[in-house]
């Protein structure tokens, strides 16, 4: 499914004129003028949200990973969302993956045409053994880019669920999602910068999807990431504070509580059954 660049709403001309002769006052409210719709834009997504999110954690609890895959700010945004569950809710490397066209050099440089290689994303995809028990979502603020299509496409011929997180409506990538995410920010403040609005859409829509997610599978007690990986000093103490809170404890027993068992979680657990 193609469309003309000029119908898609990531690719529109910006409301704002002869940017390079605004001040840097100027600049900086209309920018967050702008951002300020992208919250409204994304609320208006949340029932499509909700669907995913029941379906990722069904395919988690059977043994299913999540994985995310896109090209450029997208593909990074995955990468990062990705990155950070398994120190935030100490689930194992390997779970949720992000996979970013033109691999891992393209997190900081950009490879050429990668996004245009429509053979390389389920390649990509392969090298993880992925099934039919994992859910893969492509994330394309366009929601044209051809790596990420023609690897969802694959997908669906292998009955492996499909998601998106695009911000057109009617394209490509949402034509091969089982769950579609269509978040429509409108133009760009600077035209056709998709690393802006669309990103912070992506961005907060991710966020969403991972902590529901997280939560669902019983990663956090209260509002607490019990199962958080104590790799600093200040999560270390953060860690300290919560047994002291929970467990009405004093600062000396709550730590040697989390240096013998070194997870919140295990902690709590060990003293709530001692002291039944």
């Amino acid at each position: 499914m193609k469309k003309d660049s000029i119908t898609l709403s990531t690719e529109k001309s910006s409301h704002y004129n002869h940017l390079e002769k605004m001040s840097v006052k100027k600049l900086l409210k209309s920018i967050n003028h702008e951002d300020q719709s992208v919250p409204l834009a994304v609320a208006k997504c949340i029932p499509a949200i909700e669907n995913l999110v029941k379906k990722i954690v069904q395919q988690m609890n059977s043994g299913g990973r999540l994985f995310y895959i896109g090209a450029g700010t997208s593909g990074r945004l995955g990468i990062v969302d990705a990155s950070e569950c398994p120190p935030t809710y100490g689930i194992p490397h390997g779970k949720v993956i992000g996979i970013i066209a033109g691999g891992d050099s393209a997190i900081r440089q950009a490879v050429e045409f990668a996004e245009d290689n429509r053979n390389q994303g389920f390649k990509d995809l392969k090298q993880h053994k992925i099934t039919n028990k994992d859910v893969v979502v492509g994330i394309a603020a366009s929601g044209g880019t051809p790596y990420v299509a023609a690897a969802l496409k694959q997908c669906r011929t292998k009955k492996i669920t499909t998601a998106c997180i695009v911000c057109n409506k009617k394209s490509a990538v949402a034509a091969e999602s089982d769950f579609r995410i269509e978040c429509v920010v409108g133009p760009e403040f600077v035209t056709g910068s998709t690393r802006m609005k669309a990103g912070t859409a992506q961005k907060l829509i991710l966020n969403m999807i991972s902590t529901s997610v997280m939560i669902q599978l019983g990663h956090v007690k209260d509002n607490k990431m019990v199962d958080m990986h104590l790799s600093n000093k200040k999560l270390i103490r953060r860690g300290v504070e919560m047994l002291m809170q929970e467990l009405k404890i004093q600062e000396e027993e709550a730590s040697n509580l989390l240096n013998e068992f070194g997870n919140v979680r295990k902690a709590a657990s060990y003293y709530h059954e001692k002291n039944k």
